[in-house]
């Protein structure tokens, strides 16, 4: 952050499932989630696919050896866990670091998991906003899963468009940070044509660094990415009854 900003730190519990452990090499489980997010410069995804190379900095010489992120992510490893960057160019990132969680001797039956899913109908039509091409396959998959009729779009402009053109859109699912304009500012002009319209909000970033730096409301439905399909699952369920 070279011209200031703000750093929130936090902590919460995580449950992976066996699909994206599957595809990050992990244990599917519980998890102990610690998260760095800043407002900084952010970083493109050429950058983050070489962040955790032992050598790798942009930082010119004399400027000191980067942020250390491949001692951070060895670490995880090491103890079994996995590790997330998420960024947004001229917006920031948040780092995540997932470790397995500890249970006492007496205490593991008290944090058994209830996996059931509630799932949907054909006839509810959820109007998928994701300007990445990969999460939008992700999330268009995981919602037919749970029997949704899904409209996949990439982009407010063309989401705007869609809630003119198709009145039985019941729920907007949308990504927060975006071009043209953020998830907010699209659920805000969503609701002039179509008030009450369910909005479930989602992004990379934790709910406190999007509350915290005034993009979302407190008490808003957000999704945290990576999601399960259970919490996916309910999330969606949870707007479309309200």
């Amino acid at each position: 952050m070279p011209d200031g900003g703000k750093q929130t730190i936090e902590t919460a519990n995580a449950h992976i499932d066996e699909a994206y452990a599957a595809e990050h090499d992990i244990e599917p489980g519980q998890y102990v989630m610690i998260a760095v997010t800043d407002t900084g410069c952010g970083m493109p995804q050429d950058i983050i696919k070489k962040a955790i190379d032992p050598f790798f900095t942009t930082k010119p010489v004399g400027k000191g050896t980067g942020l250390g992120l491949s001692q951070v992510f060895g670490f995880a490893k090491q103890s079994g866990g996995h590790m997330k960057i998420y960024s947004e160019v001229g917006i920031g990132t948040t780092l995540k670091i997932y470790l397995p969680r500890e249970y006492g001797k007496d205490d593991t039956a008290q944090h058994v998991r209830n996996d059931s899913v509630p799932r949907g109908a054909a006839s509810e039509v959820v109007l998928l906003v994701e300007d990445d091409t990969s999460v939008r396959e992700i999330h268009t998959r995981m919602l037919e899963e749970l029997a949704y009729t899904v409209i996949a779009v990439d982009g407010p402009i063309a989401a705007l468009a869609t809630i003119e053109q198709r009145p039985d859109v019941a729920l907007l699912f949308t990504d927060i940070v975006m071009p043209q304009m953020n998830g907010r500012l699209l659920a805000d002009e969503a609701r002039i044509k179509r008030p009450g319209l369910p909005v479930v909000f989602t992004t990379g970033y934790s709910r406190n660094a999007v509350v915290h730096n005034g993009v979302l409301d407190p008490g808003v439905i957000f999704l945290q990415k990576p999601a399960t399909l259970g919490d996916l699952a309910r999330k969606v369920r949870a707007a479309l009854d309200a």
